[in-house]
């Protein structure tokens, strides 16, 4: 099957910039992958559902013997975090520091050091930077209070005055040095997963449910080749939720309609899947796993600290479904691969921007580019299990084309998938479980 028209849904993570930086980034990264690739990609301007829940635009991209449609809806929380990180400073401080040391006592924190131990350091950072801030507002405050017993002014007063300063110089601190740290940002994301871990934040999981609803009628009123989920970061358990949900909904969502496939990348599953009380969670992943309906593809990345790298979100979570297995497939992505040189030595320690090269345009071609997932003509899970052959028809000349169309064709599709184990993927990259 050659795709032409394909229908992507995709759900942001804990990300407060929303639709319009989203849009941006997106158009801007759409022209660099039209320029690498040769090809002609025009997009159109989104249209905002009446709840304001969902945005959604249409990208027309043709290459020399093949074009596709692509309808893209962006699913939206950012109303939810942007509310997150408006709450006061001290608020937030409290409970994520609360929580953390609540993760650390229960072990969750030492779990995320077997299961990644680059992710458990990233979750622990904010609260080092916290500590240090705390730390030099404490020592400021301290001085200033035995300046103040030197000029006579009493225990109590100096005290409760130095307390007043050394809360106005951490608030101070945080506030002005956010844009450099991402401190408070990365204190309210432990607070979320936290809660809604929990089930604590029912307005997530009632937009999550309108979300389930979106894709059972999507799937019955769409001419798509294939429905394509995508999950970045935290929209990977979001998407994985969204889409159990609708098949608990509809049992038949992807048997009457196009083929669906679950994409997630950079994820971090254990984050909620790691907590005692997320059994619904698990069960939603066990459901995924044994799904024959539905493909599920995982792609990790090792440089990426924000992700779980040679991680199987289905038995480092206790799952085991024994042959009845075939979700999902774990997919490795060497960011060294996709991006010229010099910019990847540039950015290589920006965390942050390592993170979003999942859903940026490459500058090599790859098999593994996400614009050519969403507007190339090769189904997904065909592009995962061929990528020779998928490259080939994104670079190939016009033989190599066609022999590239033929092996896909003729590959066996019926065949159910066989998820990568932990040791499957130490194959790929054996030094990468060395280096950590």
């Amino acid at each position: 099957m050659r795709v032409q028209h394909r229908h992507i849904i995709y759900i942001q993570g804990y990300d407060p910039r929303g639709l319009a930086q989203y849009y941006r980034m997106f158009r801007t990264e759409l022209r660099k992958f039209g320029r690498l690739y040769q090809l002609q990609a025009s997009i159109g301007r989104p249209k905002v559902a009446a709840d304001d829940e969902i945005a959604s635009w249409t990208i027309d991209t043709k290459a020399e013997d093949w074009q596709t449609r692509t309808s893209y809806d962006f699913l939206r929380f950012e109303d939810f975090i942007q509310q997150d990180l408006a709450s006061p400073v001290w608020r937030t401080v409290f409970n994520a520091v609360w929580i953390y040391w609540r993760l650390v006592f229960a072990g969750t924190i030492g779990r995320f050091g077997k299961a990644n131990w680059r992710f458990a350091t990233f979750i622990t950072y904010p609260h080092l930077m916290l500590l240090l801030e705390a730390a030099g507002a404490g020592a400021i405050a301290f001085v200033f209070e035995k300046g103040l017993n030197a000029i006579g002014i009493p225990d109590t007063f100096s005290i409760a005055i130095a307390i007043a300063l050394f809360v106005a110089l951490l608030g101070t601190v945080l506030k002005y040095t956010e844009n450099a740290t991402y401190v408070l940002y990365l204190l309210c994301d432990t607070i979320w997963t936290w809660e809604f871990s929990h089930r604590e934040r029912p307005e997530w999981d009632q937009r999550i449910d309108r979300f389930a609803q979106h894709l059972i009628k999507t799937a019955k009123s769409t001419d798509a080749d294939e429905i394509v989920i995508v999950g970045h970061s935290s929209g990977s358990f979001l998407s994985t939720e969204m889409l159990a949900r609708a098949l608990k909904l509809d049992p038949a969502l992807g048997r009457h309609g196009p083929r669906i496939v679950l994409l997630t990348i950079g994820g971090n599953f254990p984050i909620v899947g790691y907590h005692a009380v997320s059994t619904e969670f698990r069960e939603h992943l066990r459901m995924l796993a044994v799904e024959p309906s539905i493909d599920w593809i995982d792609c990790q990345a090792r440089k990426d600290v924000m992700n779980f790298y040679q991680f199987d979100p289905i038995t480092s979570h206790g799952i085991d479904v024994g042959a009845l297995r075939r979700n999902p497939k774990i997919v490795p992505v060497r960011f060294r691969d996709i991006i010229l040189p010099e910019h990847y030595k540039k950015f290589r320690w920006q965390f942050f921007r390592v993170h979003f090269q999942f859903v940026m345009a490459n500058e090599r071609p790859n098999a593994y580019d996400f614009f050519m997932i969403v507007c190339g003509p090769v189904p997904l899970s065909d592009r995962m299990a061929l990528p020779d052959a998928a490259l080939d028809i994104a670079t190939g000349d016009s033989g190599a084309r066609d022999r590239a169309w033929k092996r896909i064709e003729t590959a066996t599709m019926t065949a159910p998938g066989t998820a990568q184990s932990a040791a499957d993927l130490s194959k790929v990259e054996p030094s990468a479980r060395r280096s950590g």
